[in-house]
């Protein structure tokens, strides 16, 4: 029975070894990925010296002002819509639940407050 035992792990032991030195060679004859292409030189990037790679400052000045403009505009919108919920909260009882047109215009706040924040950030 010992020698049963014997034969049996010695012959696990001698495939799982066969297994690792077989996927070992596999992978060896596995190609190796192929490289990123080189990326492109600052020169390369900008072949004529006489367009400018920058907008003009005239033309990000103004899209900065209009987007400035834009802000503005949505920020004295987004409080026009806190004002009104406000007054709709105070206008229904606590004891009550939250009207369907509260959650609504909660919503639309948060979207307006989203853009605002995004297009701050650029």
């Amino acid at each position: 029975m010992i020698g049963s035992r014997r034969r049996l792990l010695l012959s696990l032991a001698a495939g799982a070894s066969a297994c690792l030195v077989g996927s070992r060679m596999l992978s060896a004859q596995l190609p190796s990925p192929p490289k990123p292409p080189p990326l492109p030189s600052p020169q390369d990037r900008n072949p004529d010296p006489e367009t400018p790679a920058r907008p003009n400052a005239s033309a990000t000045k103004s899209v900065l002002e209009q987007n400035q403009k834009n802000l503005k505009k949505d920020i004295e919108k987004l409080y026009d819509l806190v004002g009104q919920l406000k007054d709709e909260i105070e206008k229904t009882d606590a004891v009550t639940v939250l009207s369907l047109s509260m959650i609504k215009k909660a919503d639309e706040i948060e979207k307006l407050a989203k853009q605002i924040k995004d297009r701050a950030r650029g």
